[in-house]
């Protein structure tokens, strides 16, 4: 895949003209297409989407069907008159946080909400430790646990009232700080209406939360939310050093019955409420995510949200004209009322998603795990592997992601060494045959392209070629084997959290594109290099040229916007292509091939030779 072949290391089709160069052209098609297929698509349809408002029941069919927008049980008991709730409420507005040694949640009573969740072994991009908490889409859409209703009022009330706050064991220190385990519990009540909510903490990234929301003594439905995104979404930040780079993408990602799914948040409706066994419901972006895990998945509600906020369309230019930029939450809760449930905030790492289970038919935490928030796609099979080997590497000895990538793509390189020989003996098959298929083509050179007798040619070819035992296909098995490792490469660094600020030598982010764009640089170069000093008789000199010159540059600039990672997969396969094709240059195969070339070239002063 990072090499360019050679018209005389391919084998020829039948029915091709130009020399031997004929299988190359269908051998670069379908590379170049499969390519540019991959990228294309990553490039245009992955970009993030205008905000779409359709009715919730045009959802994908994977997602569940959405219910009426107002439950009827909302409204059930405002007309019966209940006896006066004693007021419970704060004095003042303050902040009370919560530490383990994974995060520090930093609670305000105003709504009992959460202002700041921070990942202390992650960090943003001006390397501080990340909060989890989109600071801009917050203020605007709302902050995490607070809550929803289905009446604007009755949610405001809700989220801007003075709670109490109360602790269960040690006490908060004067700054107002408690160490996990711990249980903190907030209440506010007035007015006929009585909120209680329960969060209870320990020392993994899973906290547990109960709530009540009662109104003249009847349960009102009322589900937590994570309204805003996730704090990763640094594009909103307007000093973030990577808004200039893409958007974040996220999902809505679920699991009902034991079949998880998800859809891109451009999919996702707004305010759309969903009455299924949710055994979890979560808000996901490639390296994080905030899970809900309800308690009761038979009871299970969940409402989707989905925002927007405008951002220039050309992030280096402020006065650019202004795309919307999703901003997706989800609400949780039950259709009973009373809402208990577990709430996973924190990165989308392996073993800390496969620890977790959601509840299963049991009533007990034997469901699905959430590490089906990680997302391979189609290359799962594959990328998941690569995943553990690097991460195996890096745990043992290793030490570093970017020597991980180095290493195992030169021992799979090598590997590949048998079939690298394979096609250049092909192809010197080839080139001895070529006078002699040159020679059908001759013959039946004043034929059409559509005369039925061209059929009578290529059944010629193909009989010479299996007689001198020619695989016409020789040519293309390395890099069919090339091509679904560097897809992995790409989803492995697009997914694994443990990619992300991981950096090697000059790279500060595997997961980002080489700052300083050597990577791409050298690929160019390796490329063109590779492809001069490879022997091409018979070949056009305008391909000849578009082989040498056109394709490193378009491979080169692919990569210049792509994760570097990538970029060193693929300079590490060049140089160790490059190195054996100046091997087979000096080889009695090598020597022959350029003998023949020669003689091709003394016979067609057009032909442009490749140097030894």
């Amino acid at each position: 895949m990072p090499e360019i072949h050679n018209p005389n290391l391919q084998s020829q089709g039948p029915g091709n003209s130009g020399g031997s160069g004929g299988d190359l052209r269908s051998t670069m098609a379908f590379m170049l297409l499969a390519i540019t297929a991959f990228f294309g698509y990553q490039y245009f349809f992955n970009k993030p989407q205008p905000e779409t408002h359709a009715p919730s029941q045009t959802q994908s069919q994977t997602q569940p069907q959405s219910t009426p927008a107002v439950p009827p049980q909302v409204t059930a008991a405002a007309a019966t008159a209940q006896p006066a709730t004693p007021t419970v409420t704060a004095a003042m507005e303050t902040d009370t946080t919560v530490e383990n040694e994974l995060y520090k949640i930093v609670f305000t009573n105003r709504g009992a909400q959460v202002k700041h969740w921070i990942l202390k072994k992650y960090f943003d991009d001006s390397g501080k430790p990340l909060d989890m908490v989109q600071p801009e889409a917050s203020e605007r859409f709302g902050f995490p646990l607070s809550l929803f209703t289905y009446e604007p009022a009755l949610t405001s009330q809700l989220n801007q009232a003075l709670y109490q706050v109360t602790v269960k064991g040690p006490q908060p220190s004067a700054t107002g700080l408690i160490l996990a385990p711990t249980t903190l519990s907030f209440h506010y009540a007035a007015s006929g209406l009585d909120v209680v909510k329960t969060l209870r903490f320990d020392s993994s990234y899973v906290i547990s939360i109960e709530t009540s929301v009662k109104r003249n003594g009847v349960p009102v439905r009322a589900l937590l939310e994570w309204p805003a995104g996730l704090g990763d979404m640094e594009e909103f930040h307007t000093s973030s050093m990577l808004r200039a780079q893409t958007r974040t993408p996220s999902y809505f990602a679920w699991s009902i019955a034991g079949k998880q799914d998800s859809q891109t948040a451009a999919k996702v409706s707004g305010n759309a409420t969903l009455s299924e066994p949710y055994q979890y419901a979560a808000v996901s972006d490639l390296y994080f995510a905030a899970a809900f895990l309800p308690d009761a998945p038979e009871d299970a509600t969940v409402v989707t949200l989905h925002n927007s906020i405008d951002l220039p369309g050309n992030p280096s230019d402020p006065t650019s004209k202004k795309t919307p930029a999703d901003v997706l939450g989800i609400a949780v809760g039950s259709t009973a009322g009373d809402t208990r449930l577990r709430l996973f905030a924190g990165p989308k790492a392996t073993d800390v998603l496969a620890s977790i289970h959601s509840i299963g038919a049991d009533g007990k935490p034997s469901g699905p795990t959430l590490e089906s928030l990680i997302q391979f796609g189609w290359w799962t099979f594959i990328a998941k592997p690569l995943y553990l080997i690097l991460r195996f590497m890096v745990e043992h000895g290793v030490g570093n992601w970017g020597w991980a990538i180095l290493i195992f793509t030169l021992v799979f390189t090598l590997a590949l060494l048998p079939t690298r020989l394979m096609m250049t003996k092909s192809s010197l098959k080839m080139m001895r045959i070529q006078p002699k298929l040159d020679a059908l083509k001759k013959k039946y050179a004043n034929l059409k392209m559509n005369d039925p007798k061209r059929a009578e040619m290529q059944q010629e070819q193909m009989a010479l070629m299996k007689a001198e035992g020619v695989n016409m296909y020789g040519g293309c098995l390395p890099m069919l084997l090339q091509m679904p490792l560097f897809f992995a490469y790409y989803k492995v660094l697009e997914n694994a959290v443990e990619l992300r600020q991981a950096h090697w030598f000059w790279l500060p982010d595997l997961s980002q594109p080489d700052p300083t764009h050597i990577l791409p640089i050298l690929i160019i170069v390796t490329m063109f290099l590779t492809q001069y000093i490879t022997p091409s008789p018979g070949m056009d000199p305008s391909q000849r040229r578009m082989m040498a010159f056109m394709m490193p540059v378009i491979f080169g600039f692919m990569l210049w916007h792509y994760a570097s990672g990538l970029a060193l997969y693929w300079i590490t396969s060049n140089i160790i292509y490059l190195a054996m094709q100046i091997a087979i240059n000096q080889s009695s195969i090598g020597k022959e091939m350029h003998a023949i070339a020669a003689r091709r070239a003394a016979k067609n002063p057009r032909t442009i030779q490749a140097r030894r």
